[in-house]
């Protein structure tokens, strides 16, 4: 007799999602070393290196949180798989369709925009296996007959608008939009922006699912304010895009009204794990160390990153900031420091939870090295461009070499930190890739012996 599979979809999913992460900081170390050095892997051009990294880490923040909805839901949750076929197929059908855009990419074939630049028709492939996941999604979560939890709300919400932002990030190929210049920024930079929303809302309610699981307790994801989060992230992806489009002729009170609510939903986001974080007694942090340690840390760069996003909010200090290094910045905290800590979270819960504690404990301190040489690493990168950044921004002379002279030393500790944080994630990485193939090793229970 064999042990119920239904999950193991999920984990599939997220040890694609490792994959892709661990080779999108390699493609991003790769570009960051062309950026200092042009004539390094000349035949690897930036305009290859650049959409492979951007296509690859995305692709592993939606791949992770896949992976743990389809696996909470049936395992967890006792939430049986509407179509356990169904995510099979979408399973494959990332594969594929991932394949060849990297192909694609490798051959100079390209033709999309902003973080998916790979030929439109590759898209179609990932709709339909998309709209695959939202039915199985929909018809599983509907047999829960109890009011839902945020994080039920919260996945569904991502799923829901990640398939309406990314059709809406294709109307460039409508002549009327794409013969417009102003036009299409306008809604190239909405539809992206929305976009980030619909994968935080993936990400966040995987945070508070994984807050109620450690602590035993589900206040967190049916609290007032839980919902408040997740009323702010709805709104906030459906008009925090704004704020990105500066530069583009809109009302100036749409561009602040955006940044108060992003900045919001940020806070109220750090406030609940902080507070969960605090209610927690030491034998459920010790139980979920790993778990405990990467939410944490999701918590610590939330504040860090609300602070930089204050600042680059003020108009007069947006005028400079905005093109440089202190965007990358901000975007390099938030995706790394916010949704990957939270998704290798999931990670390590889903391992220590399916996993006895001898096996879980045997790579403990190499985890905890990876764990700090990551952070620190971040640490020194995310300052590295901010100092980049005013460099750039306060520089009123009319030479970009003598510009590019003046903040070469912060690229290079950007590129360095870069070096060793993709060394620290990697460790992470490869201890997560194979204890979860251990729990994908066939499990089977032997037949009782007939009396």
């Amino acid at each position: 007799m064999t042990t119920d599979t239904s999950h193991y979809g999920g984990l599939r999913f997220m040890r694609l999602g490792m994959l892709a992460l661990a080779a999108g900081m390699l493609f991003g170390v790769i570009g960051g070393f062309q950026f200092l050095f042009p004539e390094f892997l000349q035949e690897l051009l930036f305009t290859k290196t650049r959409p492979l990294h951007v296509s690859l880490v995305i692709s592993s923040i939606f791949l992770l949180a896949i992976g743990g909805i389809y696996f909470y839901l049936p395992r967890q949750c006792r939430l049986p798989l509407f179509s356990v076929k169904a995510v099979n197929l979408h399973y494959w059908g990332f594969v594929v369709t991932g394949l060849t855009i990297i192909g694609c990419y490798l051959s100079g074939r390209f033709g999309g925009r902003e973080y998916f630049e790979f030929p439109p028709v590759l898209s179609i492939p990932i709709f339909l296996t998309w709209i695959l996941f939202g039915v199985n999604y929909f018809c599983t979560a509907r047999q829960d007959k109890e009011p839902w939890p945020v994080y039920y709300w919260m996945w569904g919400t991502g799923i829901v608008f990640f398939f309406i932002t990314y059709a809406e990030s294709h109307l460039w190929l409508i002549p009327y939009f794409r013969e417009n210049m102003v036009r299409e920024i306008i809604v190239q930079w909405k539809s992206y922006g929305a976009l980030t929303g619909s994968w935080n809302m993936l990400a966040y309610g995987t945070a508070l699912y994984l807050a109620t699981r450690i602590s035993g307790c589900e206040k967190y994801s049916r609290s007032r304010l839980a919902f408040s989060l997740y009323f702010l992230g709805l709104f906030n992806l459906m008009f925090g895009w704004a704020h990105h489009t500066y530069f583009v002729p809109s009302e100036p009170w749409i561009r602040t009204f955006a940044y108060f609510v992003s900045m919001t939903e940020l806070f109220i986001f750090g406030k609940i794990i902080w507070d969960w974080r605090a209610s927690l007694e030491d034998w459920q942090k010790n139980r979920h160390c790993n778990a405990y340690r990467f939410l944490m840390a999701a918590d610590v760069w939330v504040f860090v990153n609300l602070g930089l996003a204050l600042v680059i909010s003020v108009p007069a200090f947006n005028l400079f900031t905005h093109g440089t290094h202190i965007t990358v910045a901000h975007a390099m905290g938030t995706t790394i420091g916010i949704n990957i800590m939270i998704l290798l979270a999931s990670v390590f819960y889903v391992i220590r939870e399916e996993l006895p504690n001898e096996i879980h404990a045997r790579c403990s301190s190499q985890l905890r090295t990876g764990f700090w040489l990551a952070n620190i690493s971040l640490a020194v990168f995310f300052v590295a461009l901010i100092l980049a950044g005013i460099g750039k921004g306060v520089y009123d002379g009319t030479s970009f070499q003598e510009m590019m002279t003046g903040i070469r030393p912060f690229l290079f500790a950007f590129t360095l930190s870069g070096v060793t944080m993709m060394i620290g994630f990697w460790v992470i990485l490869w201890h997560g890739f194979r204890l979860m193939g251990q729990i994908l090793a066939p499990v089977r229970v032997a037949e009782p012996e007939p009396a």
